[in-house]
C-alpha cells in the first residue's frame, strides 16, 4: 500500500507544507487507506488495485467532508454528487462500507501539521454551506414544526421517511410490504417467507383466536393488520402516513377484509377504544422518544383489557448507557428524531408503569438478512427506483440499508421483541400457559 510517506518523498513539485487531497486524506488515517482514492486535482492515494474506491469530484464536496461531523459529511458529498463510489452498486455499497469501517480509523494531526492541512485545503473549503435538499433540518431548526415527539412534529418526521413513494417501497419491501425486521427460518430462505414467519410469531406470542380484537400501532401499509384478519381477528391499525393508509385500505378491500379490518390514517395517542385483547407495536418505539416510554407503555396499556398481551418489536442499541438520541446521517436522512436505547430500559419502562414481561428476544442477525435482501431489491429495481424518486434519495437508501446491515452483523444495533401483559387488579393474568405458547 503506497503511505503518505511514500507519497511525500516521490512528490518533488509541492511546496513544503503544502499538500495535495490524496495527501491529506492519507495524513487523516494514518496511512492506512483501504480502497483507492482519486480527487478533482489530480492526486491519489490507496492501493491501486483496491477492490473498492472513492473519487472525489468536486470542490464543493471537500468543504461537505470537512465540515460535516461523522458520516454526515461523507453521506452529503456522496448524496450530492461530489463523491463516487466505485467497485459497488449504489443500491447496496456493502461491501465498500465493510472496508472502510474495518480498516479505516482517522487520527487527529499535531497542531502544526493541522495549520499546513488546513493551508492545503483552503479556508473557503471549511465554510459550511447548504446541504443537499434531501437532508432534513437540523434539530434545533425543527422547533418550527413542535417540541420533540408532539404530534405535529412526530407527523412531520414520518412524513419525511415513509411517504417516499408507495412504488419505490414495494420495489424495495417487496410483495409483503413489510418495513420491519423479518424472521428467517434459516439464512437461504426468501425475504417473503421471512416476513410472513414473522407475523406468524407475533401472531401467536399474542395468543390471538377468531373473534379476538387486535390494535396494531405505526402499522405501516397493514400486513400485520390484514395477516390477522385473513384468521378472524377484528384488527385496527393505526399510522401517521396518510400514503400508507390509503395503501393498505385498498389492500384490504382487495382482499376483502373490509368487515374485520381496518387502518386509519392518524396518531396513536387518538384511539379511544380500550378492552383489545392485544395490542402490537412494530417498528414504531424508535419514534417516540425515550422520555415519552412511560406515558407510551401507559396508553397501550389502558387499551388492552385486563390479562391482554402486548408486543413490543423495535430495534435496540446492545447496552443502555449511550444517550438515546441519533445523529449524524441516521437523523438528518433517514430518522429525524429518532431515539434508540437498551432493551433494558424498554423492559424496565414497561415494568414501572405496571405491565409484566413475560419473554423477551434479539433478532439482530434476523435483521441483518432483512436488510440485505431490501438491498438486493433495490440494485434489481434501481432505474425504476431512480426514475420514481430521483437518484440522490435512491443513494440515501442504499446507503442506509448497507450501513444499518453492517451495524446489525457488528452488534453495534440489535432488534428485540419483548412480549408483555397488564396483569387484572389482582395481579392475575388469566390462563396463560406455564410455558412458551408459540413456535420460534
Amino acid at each position: 500500500m503506497t503511505t503518505f510517506k511514500d507519497q511525500a518523498i516521490q512528490t518533488t513539485d509541492a511546496p513544503a507544507g503544502k499538500f495535495t487531497l490524496a495527501q491529506v486524506l492519507e495524513i487523516l488515517a494514518g496511512g492506512r487507506l483501504p480502497v483507492s482514492f482519486t480527487a478533482y486535482d489530480g492526486s491519489t492515494a490507496g492501493p491501486p488495485d483496491a477492490p473498492f474506491g472513492l473519487d472525489l469530484l468536486a470542490p464543493r464536496g471537500t468543504t461537505y467532508l470537512a465540515t460535516g461531523r461523522g458520516d454526515l459529511g461523507l453521506a452529503r458529498a456522496y448524496i450530492a454528487g461530489d463523491l463516487d463510489i466505485h467497485g459497488v452498486h449504489p443500491g447496496d455499497p456493502y461491501e465498500l462500507l465493510k472496508a472502510l469501517a474495518n480498516s479505516l480509523e482517522f487520527t487527529r494531526p499535531r497542531a502544526r501539521m493541522m495549520v499546513d492541512i488546513i493551508r492545503s485545503i483552503g479556508v473557503r473549503q471549511l465554510r459550511p454551506i447548504s446541504p443537499p435538499p434531501e437532508e432534513a433540518q437540523a434539530r434545533w431548526r425543527r422547533v418550527a414544526s413542535g417540541l420533540r415527539h408532539s404530534k405535529t412534529r412526530d407527523a412531520e418526521a414520518i412524513h419525511h421517511h415513509y411517504d417516499v413513494s408507495n412504488r419505490f417501497y414495494e420495489w424495495v419491501l417487496g410483495p409483503s410490504m413489510t418495513y420491519t425486521c423479518a424472521c428467517y427460518p434459516d439464512s437461504d430462505a426468501p425475504l417473503d417467507q421471512a416476513q410472513e414467519n414473522k407475523y406468524r410469531l407475533v401472531f401467536e406470542k399474542l395468543r390471538l383466536n377468531p373473534g379476538d380484537r387486535l390494535l396494531d400501532v405505526g402499522c405501516g401499509w397493514g400486513s400485520m393488520v390484514r395477516y390477522a384478519a385473513r384468521r378472524g381477528i377484528r384488527s385496527t391499525g393505526v399510522t401517521l402516513s396518510r400514503e400508507q393508509a390509503e395503501w393498505a385500505q385498498r389492500a384490504i378491500a382487495d382482499e376483502g377484509l373490509s368487515d374485520l379490518a381496518e387502518v386509519r390514517f392518524g396518531d396513536y395517542r387518538d384511539i379511544t377504544e380500550t378492552g383489545f385483547d392485544a395490542v402490537s407495536s412494530i417498528g414504531l418505539l424508535e419514534h417516540i422518544g425515550v422520555r415519552n416510554y412511560s406515558s407510551y407503555f401507559r396508553f397501550l396499556q389502558d387499551r388492552l383489557r385486563p390479562g391482554g398481551l402486548l408486543l413490543n418489536h423495535c430495534i435496540t442499541r446492545p447496552e443502555n448507557r449511550t444517550e438515546p438520541a441519533t445523529r449524524g446521517f441516521i437523523d438528518r436522512y433517514v430518522f429525524p428524531d429518532g431515539e434508540l436505547t437498551g432493551s433494558g430500559r424498554i423492559i424496565s419502562e414497561a415494568q414501572d408503569v405496571g405491565l409484566e414481561v413475560l419473554h423477551e428476544e434479539n433478532l439482530r442477525q434476523h435483521y441483518a438478512l432483512t436488510l440485505r435482501d431490501w438491498c438486493a431489491n433495490l440494485v434489481e429495481h434501481w432505474d425504476e427506483a431512480v426514475e420514481e424518486v430521483g437518484l440522490p434519495t435512491a443513494k440515501v437508501w442504499g446507503l442506509y440499508m448497507a450501513g444499518s446491515r453492517l451495524g446489525f452483523e457488528s452488534n453495534g444495533i440489535q432488534l428485540h421483541q419483548v412480549l408483555m401483559t397488564r396483569p387484572d387488579e389482582r395481579g392475575g393474568v388469566g390462563e396463560l400457559p406455564l410455558r412458551s405458547w408459540w413456535t420460534p
